[in-house]
C-alpha cells in the first residue's frame, strides 16, 4: 500500500532518521525531518555496516554509492596487547550476498541526506524542538537524549559502565581491509581502515571516574596514548600519529519500555542505544527505518501498524544489546580467564574458524526487507 500524501514528521537527522525519511518518502509520504544541529555531519569516526543493514541500503537504491565510498571487511583479526594474533575470523565467505563494509559516518550521512532530498523529503536544520508537534505521525530519531522517548516513557537514568572510550582518526594507507581488535586486561582497541586513506580507532578502558556521555568532548591524545602504553606495535606507532581525539563515558541504557503510542514512535538510539561492542548501533537504526516504513505501508490502521513494528523490533534489538553487553566483558579478561579464553579462541580458529562467525548468523543473515511481507 502506498503512503501517498501521508504527513510524517521525523525528529533527528542521524542515520536512523535519514534512512526512515528515504524509505517513507519513496513510498509517497510527505516527510519533514527536523534536526537540531545547524548543519548535517557526524563527529569524525567510522562505522561498520554488516549484511543486515546493507540489505536495506541496497533496497533503497544506495548500494552502489555505499560501495564506492566504503571498504570491504575481509576478516576480523583478534590480537593480544603485544600484537600477537589470537585468531583471524574470515568475513568474505558469505560472498556478494553478505557484504561487510567499513565507512566514514560523515560520508554515510551525506549519502543518506542526498537520497532523502532526492526522494522528496524536506530537511530543516537548526530546529531545536522543545515542544513535540501535534502531527499525524511523529518519529523520534532523536538519539540518546530523545524528547520523544521521555514523552513515551518518562525520565530514565542510564547506568555508567565504568568504561571510557576514545575515538580518533589518522592518515594511513595500508591495504589490509580487516577489523583488528587488540585485547588487554581491562581495555581493548578496535581499528580498521576507511576509504580515502584513513584509519579509525575506538579504544575502551575500564576507568571508574565518571565521564560525560556523548562523542563531542575533546581530549588530549596523550591521555589515549598513556592508557594504551603497554600495547606493542603497531598500536603504539598508530597512536603516536593521533593529533585529536574525543572521549566519552559508556552508559548502559535499557531498551525502551514503550516504543509507540499510536501517534509517536521511536527508532534508532532513541529506542535501543547500545554499547559499541557488536558494531550494530547504526545497523539496528537502519533496520528500524525500513521495517517501520513497511509496517505503515502494509497496515492502513496506524495504531496497529506501529504496534506491529514494536512487536517485530523490540525482541531482536534487546537481544543485540545484550550481546554487546556480553562482548564488553569478553574483550577485557584478566589473569587465568584471559589465558583460557585466548587459548580457546586459538583452538577454534584452527579447527573451525567459520563457526566463530556463524554464532552471529542470527544478526547477519536477518533480512529486514522480508520481515513484514
Amino acid at each position: 500500500m502506498s503512503l501517498q500524501g501521508r504527513e510524517i514528521r521525523i525528529i533527528g537527522a542521524g542515520i536512523a532518521g535519514l534512512t526512515a525519511a528515504i524509505a517513507l518518502a519513496q513510498r509517497g509520504a510527505r516527510v519533514t525531518v527536523q534536526e537540531r544541529a545547524p548543519e548535517l555531519g557526524e563527529v569524525g569516526a567510522g562505522l561498520q555496516l554488516s549484511p543486515n543493514a546493507m540489505r536495506v541500503l541496497q533496497a533503497l537504491g544506495l548500494g552502489q554509492r555505499i560501495r564506492a565510498d566504503s571498504l570491504p571487511i575481509q576478516a576480523v583479526r583478534l590480537r593480544d596487547l603485544s600484537g600477537a594474533e589470537v585468531v583471524r575470523i574470515p568475513m568474505a565467505d558469505g560472498g556478494a550476498d553478505k557484504p561487510f563494509r567499513m565507512m566514514h559516518r560523515a560520508r554515510l550521512i551525506e549519502v543518506l541526506a542526498g537520497a532523502a532530498r532526492q526522494a522528496g523529503a524536506r530537511i530543516e536544520l537548526a530546529q531545536d524542538v522543545t515542544e513535540l508537534p501535534q502531527v499525524p505521525l511523529l518519529i523520534g530519531a532523536d538519539g540518546l537524549r530523545s524528547r520523544v522517548r521521555v514523552a513515551l516513557n518518562g525520565r530514565e537514568v542510564p547506568f555508567f559502565t565504568g568504561q571510557t572510550a576514545w575515538r580518533a582518526l589518522i592518515d594511513s594507507h595500508d591495504d589490509l581491509p580487516e577489523t583488528q581488535i587488540f585485547m588487554g586486561p581491562g581495555r581493548h582497541l578496535v581499528t580498521y581502515p576507511l576509504a580515502g586513506g584513513l584509519r579509525n580507532f575506538v579504544a575502551v578502558l575500564e576507568r571508574y571516574d565518571w565521564q560525560e556521555e556523548g562523542w563531542s568532548y575533546p581530549d588530549d591524545p596523550a591521555n589515549l596514548r598513556a592508557a594504551f602504553a603497554g600495547f606493542g606495535e603497531p598500536v603504539t606507532g598508530w597512536l603516536e600519529k593521533v593529533t585529536q581525539t574525543n572521549v566519552w563515558g559508556l552508559f548502559r541504557h535499557e531498551v525502551a519500555r514503550n516504543w509507540q503510542d499510536g501517534q509517536r514512535v521511536l527508532i534508532g538510539d532513541a529506542a535501543h542505544a547500545t554499547l559499541p561492542f557488536m558494531a550494530q548501533g547504526a545497523c539496528m537504526g537502519i533496520e528500524d527505518a525500513w521495517i517501520l516504513a513497511d509496517c505503515l505501508s502494509a497496515e492502513p490502521d496506524q495504531s496497529r501498524a506501529l504496534k506491529r513494528y514494536e512487536e517485530l523490533r523490540k525482541p531482536r534489538c534487546s537481544r543485540i544489546v545484550q550481546a554487546a553487553n556480553d562482548n564488553a566483558r569478553n574483550y577485557h579478561l584478566t589473569g587465568a580467564r584471559r589465558l583460557l579464553g585466548h587459548s580457546a579462541l586459538r583452538l577454534a580458529g584452527r579447527l573451525a574458524p567459520g563457526r566463530l562467525l556463524s554464532r552471529f548468523d542470527w544478526i547477519y543473515s536477518y533480512d529486514p526487507t522480508r520481515v513484514v511481507s
